[in-house]
């Protein structure tokens, strides 16, 4: 019987462990989209105690909390933190074929040495030595970043951010580069006009410009666009329910703006058509710099509105949509393409349903200019786990390439989640390792191993350009 987590943990096969522990394991990282704060990145400090850097923030423990009948007073209430822990300890042993049962075992041992198996006899002992260890000057923010082998973060940015904390971390000279994404959801977000109108104002203040035509709001936000381009920014990304592609002509999106300016009332298809209109600006944008651009779909977000107004966004009321994605993405991906003007295009999908859809679409737009130019992205948020990443990895092998895919991210606001790319090495070895065992591929290690690493690092470092 294989023991729990040991150093042959989820190769099944010889061949798997041969790929993995000669090939896969000792690539670096290059983390190309992630939600770590630059502020944290950039002060190189401590955390207090673990459950700072494990629970804070983290709404996939959030949700198995609730779940396991936990009081939101212990989650992201008034209740201490090593109350917090506590709770959380008590989760864990409920946590079983969760991923997060192998993340949280995984990350205790990676970071902090510790094989213990995580529960409320174990709580005190392993909250107590982390906390010890995580006040060493190893355990800082930017050295926990270096002992994982990272080379490039891609965060996640408002155009509207400063981008202070990027070139702070450039002017320190930290080894790893730290570079800012273009997220510009809340600049196209007409379902609610009082807040777009703010978001406005405050780009007009930044800009210091008079916003009060859709050319001069254009103008801004290129502005921003292009000072992002100048502080090492070469991705842009979206977190949308749906590709928004309706057609739309100039006069009509100029009389939208004019409408969300003057506070009025935009009809349900205006909004569509505001949105699709921007896509198509932030795309073309990118086309221009040489970007990357992403694209996040199928997100059903704030679920539960009781507790949105008590927490707010992004605290775990969200879950997988069910809507319809094909015609749109084609029709958005073609009208770049007629242009010539579709950039490298990753797109992530969320239902697994839409696995083959998506796999298939990114076919009709690879036009043999750049090895893998329209990716299927790895599996994200819900399907980040043993199944959803097989089903993903299968979906592309059937429709398309899997050896050009630009392999795996975190998408994580924590410093402890880069296990999870061990884990995703783990999961492509065994893939590749079973089929040789099956006599479906040849016995070729060095060519399988040379696909796998060029999953792991070197299709990445090649797609963003990045000299790592």
């Amino acid at each position: 019987m294989a023991q729990f987590l040991d150093e042959n943990f989820l190769l099944h096969t010889e061949t798997a462990r041969r790929l993995y522990h000669d090939y896969a394991k000792q690539m670096p990282i290059i983390d190309y989209h992630c939600h770590l704060p630059p502020d944290q990145i950039a002060a190189n400090g401590n955390f207090a105690n673990l459950t700072q850097i494990w629970l804070y923030g983290d709404h996939y423990k959030w949700r198995a909390m609730r779940a396991n009948g936990v009081n939101e007073k212990f989650i992201t209430g008034n209740g201490t933190d090593y109350e917090k822990f506590e709770a959380w300890a008590a989760t864990v042993p409920y946590t079983m074929r969760n991923p997060l049962y192998h993340w949280t075992h995984l990350e205790l041992q990676r970071y902090f040495d510790i094989h213990e198996i995580l529960s409320p006899k174990t709580a005190k002992a392993i909250y107590d030595e982390c906390t010890a260890k995580l006040q060493k000057p190893e355990y800082r923010t930017r050295n926990l970043i270096t002992r994982m082998n990272v080379k490039v973060i891609g965060t996640t940015d408002d155009p509207l951010d400063s981008l202070e904390y990027h070139k702070q971390i450039a002017s320190d000279g930290f080894e790893v580069k730290v570079l800012p994404t273009f997220r510009p959801d809340k600049a196209m977000a007409a379902d609610d006009l009082n807040a777009l109108n703010a978001y406005i104002d405050k780009l007009g203040t930044i800009t210091n410009t008079s916003i009060d035509t859709f050319d001069e709001y254009l103008e801004a936000l290129k502005a921003r666009h292009d000072y992002f381009a100048e502080h090492g920014c070469a991705l842009s990304d979206h977190g949308l329910e749906q590709i928004y592609a309706e057609d739309y002509t100039e006069a009509e999106v100029s009389g939208y703006f004019r409408t969300i300016r003057a506070h009025g009332v935009l009809l349900p298809h205006e909004v569509t058509k505001f949105k699709s209109a921007m896509l198509v600006y932030f795309a073309k944008w990118g086309h221009e710099k040489s970007w990357v651009q992403q694209y996040h779909l199928g997100a059903l977000r704030n679920n539960n509105t009781r507790m949105l107004s008590m927490l707010g966004p992004d605290t775990g009321w969200d879950s997988i949509g069910d809507f319809c994605q094909a015609r749109a993405i084609s029709k958005f991906l073609n009208r770049l393409d007629t242009e010539d003007k579709l950039a490298k295009t990753i797109i992530y999908n969320l239902n697994p349903a839409d696995n083959e859809m998506i796999a298939a679409m990114i076919g009709n737009f690879n036009d043999g200019s750049v090895a893998g130019k329209v990716q299927f992205g790895s599996a994200w948020w819900f399907l980040d786990q043993k199944d959803g990443m097989i089903k993903q990895l299968n979906a592309l092998s059937n429709m398309g390439l899997l050896s050009r895919l630009v392999g795996m991210l975190t998408d994580s606001r924590s410093f402890l989640s880069y296990p999870r790319h061990e884990y995703f090495r783990r999961i492509l070895c065994n893939l590749f390792g079973d089929d040789v065992e099956n006599g479906e591929l040849p016995n070729d290690i060095e060519w399988i191993g040379k696909i796998v690493q060029d999953i792991c690092f070197y299709n990445a470092r090649e797609y963003f350009g990045w000299q790592v």
